[in-house]
């Protein structure tokens, strides 16, 4: 309750009042009139009664007390024991502040730092959001549920913003294990069948049980070897690049039994193959218009080492001429297909008959290059479909398609197939979109019988043109027709020959983006991207397993013909494992040394500190039976100036809100009425005496 004034006159007239009245009294007083105390008296009844004192009683409201409770919901918190701990102990957290009205809770689920790529758990950064409207003396104090591992506590003279004590509420268990492995160093590119080496490591968080661990390693989806690692020291594996484009290295450590998690006992390391100089042997047959279109493609790649020879001269063909004084070069068949075939990574045959040049077992030994994973490119003309066609040969054993002995001479604009819309060899190319396509006819084209593997361009009455074909380990290609070199021409404004016969000889390489089946994903930051590529039906949605271990279903949705993709933005990082049917493919997202997935085991280190300058408490949730249970709350007024180590101290905060003011005018009323009327009563009493 207080004191004050409501004038009803300013204070500069009632001090000009008081002035004039006070001289007034004085005057009476030192002449002795009668009845001046009186009169003064009086005036000093009418100038209070003007000045109009009150007083003034507040109605307040306590304020509660601001108690923040960051709950831990990052990716190290995953696990199933500790998603179980961490739900137990919020429950029995929640019915202890219950019980206190004046306490006003704070319930936030912090989900790690999610727009970054390097995520970290970040408890400080969201209690400084989340009592950010709330005056400092009002905070009595905050709780942490967390596994303690926290990657921004504040450091030693770093201020808080409040003076009130942080708590620590940390699932896990006490001496916790967990083994893990990084890829410390490894090749971005290497160059194909070349010796590349990777440098990984285990580690052992926690109690270490030493020994030596298992690693397997697998490339492409394939187990290449088995490792012995000592964890915390370097372990180096070399291997050679198997292919071009991206060549997936997994290492797998063993899990050992009790360790918190097995999401990070793999690692991956992608690398991408280039070719040095892919070497090509390229033979043709008797010169023809297009024998020139393909030396021109294959000499215009400077990564290709080609050799061409052209049979000039075939051994049935004798004009008297001495061997001596032919300027020809012999054609070096044993060195060739029998000393160095396999130095080879393509083979072409441009218009090539069996004209006595190879012997016949020289055939058999191309076919048994291609079963062994060689590449082998017919490119057919009427040759073909004569007596002395190549398809008539052991080499009969790997082609896709055997002549029925016919030629198909007629106009007619190369199309695609069904298989060839979709197949990424032929998918998209320029012109195709259209009917006709939007290039040159051809106007002959060998006919074949029903051909294995895939046709993915058809000729005239929709005879098979292009097909591709698997055989052994190895890949055959068989283009029907020898008037590619009309687009190459430009013969009625050309055609895309040159994009066409390159996705051919890639695919013939094994060429990883061109495979027919496929599943792909990349990491785009924290977006994940899946591809997957396919001749077939919707191949439809693709199952993804989280480094956490929970599963998701994901929808591709076409894109291309014969291509699905699909994308999402992940809210975990690691190692993402995704299946389509019977294929799978793995990749990281996040940066491999992220905090919130190096670090798995569950400590009280890291926010002791912070909670001994506080008076905090920090204590698992756990007993050593894996029972729950939470400390106690004990609320206490005034700074906390001594840490409790059994309970949770709460400063109870003393700040009010103002509802209203009540005022009682001292002079209003009958009771003002009174008191002057009795005080001129008493001076006109005076004056009549």
């Amino acid at each position: 309750m207080t004191f004050d004034f409501s004038p009803f006159l300013p204070w500069s007239v009632l001090a000009a009042l008081a002035v004039v009245s006070a001289v007034i009294a004085a005057f009476a007083i030192w002449r002795g009139i009668r009845g001046a105390w009186i009169r003064t008296l009086a005036a000093l009844a009418m100038l209070t009664a003007l000045a109009n004192p009150v007083l003034l009683q507040e109605d307040r409201d306590q304020l509660s007390t601001i108690v923040p409770v960051l709950v831990d919901r990052s990716q190290s918190q995953q696990t199933p024991d500790r998603v179980k701990m961490t739900d137990d102990a919020l429950a029995a957290l929640k019915g202890q502040l219950a019980r206190f009205p004046q306490i006003e809770p704070r319930f936030v689920d912090v989900e790690g730092d999610v727009n970054s790529d390097v995520p970290s758990t970040r408890l400080f950064d969201a209690l400084s959001a989340n009592i950010a409207d709330v005056p400092p003396a009002r905070i009595g104090g905050a709780i942490m549920l967390t596994d303690g591992e926290v990657h921004d506590v504040p450091a030693a003279n770093q201020a808080l913003g409040f003076d009130a004590p942080i708590h620590g509420l940390v699932t896990g268990k006490a001496n916790e294990f967990d083994r893990r492995i990084e890829v410390i160093k490894g090749p971005r590119f290497g160059i194909v069948n070349e010796e590349q080496q990777v440098i990984l490591r285990v580690f052992d968080d926690g109690p270490s049980p030493g020994g030596t661990a298992d690693v397997t390693v697998k490339l492409n989806g394939d187990e290449i070897a088995t490792l012995q690692a000592t964890p915390g020291q370097d372990t180096p594996f070399s291997f050679k690049v198997p292919g071009g484009g991206s060549n997936v290295l997994e290492f797998s450590v063993a899990a050992l039994p009790g360790e918190v998690t097995t999401a990070n006992n793999r690692a991956v390391h992608v690398i991408d193959g280039i070719r040095q100089n892919l070497r090509v042997l390229l033979v043709s047959g008797e010169p023809h218009a297009g024998e020139r279109a393909w030396r021109n493609l294959l000499k215009s790649d400077a990564s290709v080492d080609l050799v061409h020879f052209t049979i000039l001269r075939p051994p049935e063909k004798q004009d008297g001429t001495p061997i001596n004084e032919l300027s020809l070069i012999a054609f070096p068949t044993r060195e060739l297909f029998v000393d160095k075939i396999k130095d080879f990574d393509l083979i072409i045959f441009d218009r090539y008959q069996h004209r006595g040049v190879l012997p016949l077992l020289y055939y058999d030994y191309i076919a048994q290059y291609v079963d062994n994973g060689g590449a082998l490119l017919i490119a057919a003309g009427p040759e073909h479909a004569g007596p002395d066609s190549i398809a008539l040969t052991p080499l009969s054993s790997v082609l896709p398609a055997t002549p029925t002995g016919q030629m198909i001479e007629k106009a007619f604009y190369p199309r695609l197939s069904e298989e060839g819309r979709k197949h990424p060899v032929t998918r998209g190319l320029d012109g195709s979109g259209e009917d006709p396509p939007h290039w040159g006819r051809w106007f002959r084209s060998v006919d074949v019988d029903r051909p294995q593997g895939e046709t993915i361009m058809l000729g005239a009455d929709n005879h098979p043109l292009l097909v591709l074909n698997r055989a052994g380990q190895g890949r055959v290609a068989m283009l029907l027709s020898d008037q590619g070199w009309l687009w190459a021409r430009g013969f009625e404004g050309g055609g895309p020959n040159v994009s066409l016969y390159r996705r051919i000889a890639h695919w013939l390489m094994k060429e990883p983006a061109l495979e027919e089946e496929a599943l792909t994903a990349r990491a785009s930051g924290r977006t994940l991207e899946v591809t997957r590529q396919t001749i077939g039906d919707n191949p439809g949605n693709a199952t993804v397993r989280y480094p956490s271990g929970k599963t998701e279903t994901l929808p591709l949705t076409q894109s291309e013909p014969g291509l699905y993709k699909a994308e999402k933005r992940m809210d975990e990082i690691g190692l993402f494992e995704i299946r389509n049917g019977k294929l799978s493919t793995l990749v990281h997202i996040g940066a491999v040394d992220a905090p919130e997935f190096k670090a798995m085991i569950s400590t009280t280190d890291v926010l002791q500190p912070v909670a001994d300058r506080s008076k905090g408490l920090v204590t698992r949730v756990a007993n050593a039976n894996g029972a729950i249970s939470v400390p106690p709350i004990l609320p206490v007024r005034g700074q906390v100036r001594v840490a409790d180590n059994d309970r949770m101290m709460i400063r109870m905060t003393s700040e009010t809100v103002l509802k209203g003011i009540n005022t009682l005018p001292l002079f209003a009323g009958f009771a003002g009425v009174g008191i002057l009327l009795l005080a001129f009563g008493a001076m006109w009493w005076r004056e009549g005496r």
